[in-house]
């Protein structure tokens, strides 16, 4: 069976040991198998999972787990996360279809994760913070959620159906800077901020969000963290000369 190994699916707080076992089902059909798990239920390797997943009960025993979905994407270079929350922060959302071909599209050697939240409430607004895209399924609004392990289907559908037709391209010299060194960036972006009162100490997220779509659409390399963080690190040393006078 044809794998494809640079797409992680990440499940955050998964509720029912029924769905954990049909994701790892969905994933098996269409040929993805990295699978890891922010604090899933407990009984999230039980009989009715494994009797969900069938062949790929396997999957249950591989899946890493993590405390938080920062340490899960912590080696991803770039995140889809689903959402139905149109925030004031969140726009250009992502149908299905184009998810699939923006992730085929990819350069085989970026990890992409693909991430969804919790049955009841989905992901939440810091969560989402740490996902370059959105995606979300248009639904009747009469009944709007879905099953976590139906959407799932129908986004490694698409992206399945976009990757066979993928056309391989030379390996760019480009790979872009994991989101785990990203993250470290914005929170020293953060610190140095608030320290001269460019963000609002109170609330320094509201005006980081911008920073974060912006930047988040410019695929940054190491080279281009290690810039802005020596920027950053300027500003707190102009700062402390400053304090010091």
């Amino acid at each position: 069976m044809r794998t494809h190994n640079n797409l992680t699916v990440i499940l955050v707080e998964p509720q029912g040991p029924l769905n954990i076992g049909s994701v790892c089902r969905a994933m098996m059909n269409f040929g993805f198998k990295d699978l890891r798990l922010v604090n899933p239920c407990k009984e999230y390797k039980s009989e009715q999972a494994r009797k969900m997943a069938l062949s790929a009960q396997h999957m249950l025993v591989d899946a890493r787990l993590f405390d938080s979905l920062g340490e899960a994407l912590a080696d991803c270079h770039v995140a889809f996360g689903t959402t139905r929350r149109f925030g004031k922060y969140r726009k250009n959302f992502l149908t299905p279809e184009p998810a699939g071909k923006s992730i085929a599209d990819l350069d085989v050697a970026i990890q992409c994760a693909l991430v969804l939240g919790r049955e009841d409430n989905g992901l939440n607004a810091d969560e989402l913070a740490l996902c370059q895209h959105f995606v979300t399924i248009p639904t009747d609004d009469a009944f709007p959620s879905m099953n976590l392990s139906h959407a799932l289907a129908i986004l490694l559908y698409e992206t399945s159906k976009a990757m066979k037709n993928r056309i391989t391209k030379p390996v760019s010299t480009r790979t872009p800077a994991t989101i785990e060194s990203i993250e470290q960036m914005y929170s020293h972006m953060k610190k140095a901020l608030c320290d001269i009162e460019f963000l609002d100490p109170q609330n320094p997220d509201h005006l980081l969000r911008t920073f974060r779509q912006i930047l988040g659409r410019s695929n940054l390399v190491d080279r281009d963290v290690r810039i802005i963080r020596g920027l950053m690190s300027k500003i707190e040393w102009v700062n402390s000369q400053r304090l010091i006078k």
